[in-house]
């Protein structure tokens, strides 16, 4: 045990005739030998890589990369050894050789000697220009200098978005919690407003019943769109799955709110949003994808109640640490014109280089609607209209009660309509009902067109479905306007692009034909 504990660089015990120093040195000697050695024998079988990340800095005025120690000896380098450098695309090479330009040098610490490796070149790295650190990685004999992987992902989104542009070719869109795909709709209409052409690739969903809907009825869709009929979490960890996504510019996403929202949390008993075992963990499923295809533009929705959940948090930082800046807001139906003033936390997360603003996304006015502009023409016998005895014998119990529960009742002069669940169909004793014209003893439920109507969404995207199903993707849905105004702001924000692309593109061409000129061509 003492000679392994030795090997791995223990302590060594200093003799009575032996300064401080001089054991530090040979604690260092030892170290020193252990490492190179260890390093030559795993670069021998090449099955040896290391990394670190390390800050830029700065000495007379020009970056400056310095490597003081481990780098070097992981490498094999020691003190007076020489290297060369090349530069190949993004990456810096160190590569021994006896007959090197340059030198390794030495740092004295504690009386030992170390090998510093000292790049200290404007022109050298100026291919690190506006970053703050690089990924140094070590095999044998070599020592790389490479961005790090987050910056190199992130000017390949751009150069991506910017190629696309440039090309006219239609951006790439994914989606995740597609439903029956109303907000995948809404963005891409918005999207169409301000002339950006858009194309599904895949859409990620675990109900069939709703992919079978969206393949019908949702003209977002298209004869190349990818169905993911799984769970999102098993999609994250399906290595051949993952490699036939394809990279996009635009990921939507409307992760379950059910460990979110109030009504989920006190159904369950749920302390925090991420203790429910079915979707709690969601967040890290979502992250995998999205670093799998690298979108342009990240956007989420959720109920207000998500924004201070742990998995926003975390999500919020990781979409940092990637290489994105993220943009919030609440959006008010009613802000919107909406007759339903469901209100939904939206984030979007756009790639440093581009932007994005929800500043003034709300219409300055809008115009004042009725309900009774909405509703389906139903004949005042229709046995859909129902006297619900019992609903009205609960409300008083629940009135006793102390429990604050009454019916709502709607009427066609009404200017809004209360929130509609998922669970519409079931006729809750809390859910909207449109009294009868004559009967004030009778009422009804809300039709799945006129619910669609009230939300703003098209009613193709719930044709064909049975009024429990209908509901249930209109009402675990977004309000439609709103979105459709995001994905129209986001399409307005990426135009923009667009112009600085042909700007620069002119730009070049001016400047190339000044060039021709004073050298006296053309």
């Amino acid at each position: 045990m003492g000679g392994q504990g030795a090997q791995r660089g223990m302590a060594v015990k200093r003799e009575p005739n032996q300064s401080r120093p001089q054991c530090r040195r040979r604690q260092w000697e030892i170290r020193y030998s252990q490492a190179k050695g260890a390093v030559m024998s795993a670069a021998d079988n090449g099955d040896r890589v290391d990394a670190w990340v390390k800050q830029i800095g700065s000495n007379r005025n020009a970056p400056r990369i310095y490597l003081d120690g481990m780098q070097a000896i992981r490498a094999g380098f020691a003190p007076g050894d020489r290297f060369d450098v090349s530069v190949d695309g993004q990456r810096i090479t160190l590569t021994a050789n006896p007959d090197g330009s340059r030198v390794v040098s030495k740092k004295v610490r504690g009386g030992a000697e170390y090998p510093v490796i000292d790049i200290n070149s404007r022109e050298l790295l100026s291919l690190f220009d506006g970053m703050d650190s690089i990924r140094v990685v070590v095999a044998r004999d070599k020592v790389f200098l490479l961005p790090l992987a987050s910056e190199i992902k992130k000017v390949e989104r751009l150069n991506r978005l910017s190629e696309k542009i440039k090309g006219g070719e239609a951006l790439s869109m994914g989606s995740l919690s597609h439903g029956g795909g109303i907000l995948s709709h809404a963005i891409h209409a918005g999207l169409r407003e301000a002339g950006i052409d858009a194309t599904l690739e895949f859409a990620n969903e675990i109900r069939e019943d709703l992919i079978d809907q969206a393949v019908e009825h949702n003209d977002s869709w298209n004869a190349g769109t990818q169905i993911m009929n799984l769970p999102m979490q098993e999609l994250a960890q399906d290595e051949w799955l993952l490699k036939q996504l394809p990279k996009l510019e635009i990921l939507e996403m409307g992760l379950p709110c059910s460990g979110a929202s109030k009504a989920g949390k006190s159904k369950r008993g749920l302390e925090m949003m991420e203790d429910h075992p079915e979707v709690g963990h969601l967040v890290v499923a979502a992250l995998i994808i999205l670093d799998k295809t690298q979108p342009a533009y990240v956007l989420l929705e959720n109920v207000p109640e998500y924004a201070n959940s742990a998995s926003a948090q975390i999500l919020r930082h990781q979409l940092r640490d990637m290489g994105y800046s993220t943009q919030e807001a609440i959006l008010s139906g009613k802000d919107f014109g909406c007759m339903e003033n469901r209100v939904r936390w939206c984030l979007v997360a756009h790639t440093k280089g581009t932007t994005f603003s929800f500043d003034d996304i709300q219409p300055k006015l809008t115009v004042v609607r009725k309900l009774g502009e909405l509703l389906d023409s139903v004949a005042p016998d229709d046995p859909s209209w129902r006297e619900v005895a019992y609903l009205k014998e609960k409300e008083l119990r629940d009135k006793d009660a102390g429990k604050g529960f009454s019916m709502q009742y709607i009427t066609p002069d009404a200017t809004s309509v209360p929130t509609i669940r998922k669970g519409y169909a079931k006729g809750g004793s809390t859910d909207p009902r449109l009294r009868h014209p004559d009967n004030p003893d009778l009422s009804r439920l809300l039709t799945p067109a006129e619910h669609a109507r009230i939300k703003g969404v098209p009613e193709q995207l719930v044709e064909g479905l049975s009024a429990t199903m209908a509901h249930q993707e209109l009402g675990q849905g977004v309000v439609y306007i709103p979105f459709e105004k995001v994905g129209e702001r986001m399409g307005e924000h990426i135009s923009r692009l667009v112009e600085e692309v042909e700007d620069k593109a002119d730009e070049e061409q001016r400047s190339e034909s000044r060039n021709r000129r004073s050298f006296g061509i053309g």
